[in-house]
């Protein structure tokens, strides 16, 4: 007598790496128009700096999957570093102060600089980095940023190259993470379905 075969129970699929325990990922910005966009601004900046070396200094850590792909896409010689911003409140009598440092230092006397970031937010960190390395006499200094939020901002900071412009989203993906996750999306995404306290996520002010 021959046995009946049991139904083989197919596995259920593993959560996608960077799904949210508490929470979900809407797809706000694709990884197509990522790519897009990231190619428009190198074409831009090629232009721009015809006949130059063009050193980058990425501001970490949002910066560093936005960075390698302009990188990627750039023909003009390129030089690039990075530096990590460190932001500290204190009080000095009854007056809130803030200390903005930057390490490690650059040299960038004489050079054509491009300071990317991921997020401009309310250009407080931005203003600061901009001013002190514009004291050590650069030829040019401009700025880029993946996420433009010019609706937060408390300093008039210009930037000069903005992938997206955006106002009233909390994104996380491509770089940008909230309590060290999400960093590596390959697209941007609206965070639903879970608090973000005081929003500091990836996003650097």
């Amino acid at each position: 007598m021959k046995k009946r075969s049991q139904p083989v129970s197919k596995k259920r699929r593993s959560a996608p790496r960077e799904a949210a325990s508490d929470g979900h990922l809407k797809v706000a910005i694709s990884e197509k128009e990522i790519r897009r966009r990231v190619r428009e601004l190198a074409k831009q900046i090629d232009h721009d700096y015809q006949g130059k070396t063009l050193l980058i200094v990425g501001v970490l850590e949002n910066c560093l999957m936005f960075m390698v792909d302009l990188l990627r896409g750039l023909t003009i010689p390129v030089a690039y570093s990075f530096i990590y911003s460190q932001m500290q409140d204190s009080e000095f009598g009854l007056v809130a102060m803030r200390e903005i440092t930057y390490l490690p230092p650059v040299n960038l006397g004489g050079r054509d600089v491009l300071l990317v970031d991921g997020v401009l937010q309310s250009g407080v960190t931005l203003d600061y980095l901009c001013r002190t390395l514009l004291a050590q006499r650069p030829a040019s200094l401009r700025t880029a940023a993946l996420l433009d939020k010019s609706d937060e901002r408390k300093v008039d900071v210009p930037v000069d190259y903005a992938g997206f412009k955006i106002s009233g989203k909390f994104l996380v993906g491509y770089g940008l993470g909230y309590q060290d996750q999400y960093r590596t999306l390959p697209h941007l995404a609206n965070l639903v379905g879970r608090q973000t306290g005081t929003r500091r996520a990836a996003a650097r002010i």
